[in-house]
């Protein structure tokens, strides 16, 4: 019998929200010494280096050219653009309202799976969105700066819309496409996109401590490199709702790293606000096990090459 989708896809998803929640600490702790343009672009080419010689040693296929728009649509929207409006919108909204912002990025995926995925959003679904939004509303609050909306916020609005359009051009590709392919074909045009701040990124590694740039060069190894190709495989299986409902994980997960790497304590609004949301991600995936259940054993029953049930399983477990 199969493995549960979610034990299936375990590994690649723990994986995937320590090293995205490790990367918000590093960029806070890099952007003492570069720019956010600066760190976005030397992040995205030490990923760019790494997935080139992984696919180069393991012969990875390249998607296929009629996939081509939609990939290099998604690398842009996931990679350019989102890292650039975060970026700057953090440069001018307190850390509290980005947070908040920031974590809009399941309930965008969720609608637009709905609309362009048919991907279909229950009462439970949407209600335990709701609750991980209103634990990360708690957590900015407890982080400090509160969830006082500026302006510039936009940006962050704009930054978390790009994610979720990255997660759902990247979603049906993954059918039928090499998930390591996809992520790497994405990830090298979004990495061209940030080119033009090439020569402000030569003039100041030099002049960065050697740790700042370390730091960097993890942020692309580890939750660029990694974390994209190990989410993409968790895409593979998954529906990108279900999955994007797991990164509010990644808040609760941030505050502990912060506390570890930069002795940052967290507030007890921010714990509380870390128990909400964990206890929504909970809501949201707890619809499904009965229907996986019962799937995954029709699965082992019958299995008739073209027939309904045979498509059914295939959608639900991969």
């Amino acid at each position: 019998m199969k493995k549960p989708m979610l034990l299936a896809v375990a590994p690649a998803l723990v994986a995937t929200l320590v090293f995205w929640a490790s990367a918000f600490v590093g960029i806070r702790a890099s952007l003492k010494d570069y720019s956010p343009t600066q760190v976005a672009l030397l992040r995205y080419l030490v990923a760019s280096a790494v997935l080139a010689v992984y696919a180069l040693r393991r012969r990875v296929p390249i998607p296929a050219l009629r996939d081509w728009p939609r990939v290099l649509l998604a690398g842009a929207a996931g990679f350019t653009v989102y890292n650039l409006a975060l970026n700057a919108g953090e440069t001018r909204v307190t850390a509290g309202a980005a947070s908040f912002v920031g974590n809009t990025v399941p309930v965008f995926t969720a609608l637009l799976a709905s609309r362009f995925l048919g991907e279909r959003l229950g009462v439970r679904q949407l209600a335990g969105l709701a609750i991980s939004l209103a634990g990360a509303g708690l957590i900015a609050a407890g982080e400090g700066g509160g969830v006082r909306l500026e302006p510039a916020v936009g940006l962050v609005v704009v930054a978390a819309l790009a994610q979720s359009v990255y997660f759902c051009l990247q979603r049906p590709l993954l059918t039928h496409q090499a998930p390591l392919g996809v992520t790497a074909l994405a990830l090298w045009f979004g990495t061209l996109l940030l080119l033009p701040f090439l020569p402000s990124l030569l003039h100041q590694i030099p002049r960065a401590p050697l740790g700042a740039t370390i730091t960097v060069a993890y942020l692309g190894v580890c939750p660029g490199a990694i974390g994209y190709v190990a989410w993409s495989h968790v895409l593979a299986r998954m529906p990108a709702a279900r999955a994007s409902s797991f990164l509010y994980v990644v808040p609760v997960l941030t505050i502990l790293i912060g506390w570890l790497w930069l002795r940052e304590a967290p507030s007890l609004l921010s714990l509380a606000g870390g128990g909400v949301a964990l206890a929504g991600v909970v809501v949201v995936n707890a619809q499904r096990r009965r229907t996986e259940t019962k799937d995954l054993t029709d699965c082992s029953t019958e299995m008739r090459p073209g027939s309904r049930l045979a498509r059914t399983c295939s959608d639900s477990g991969g």
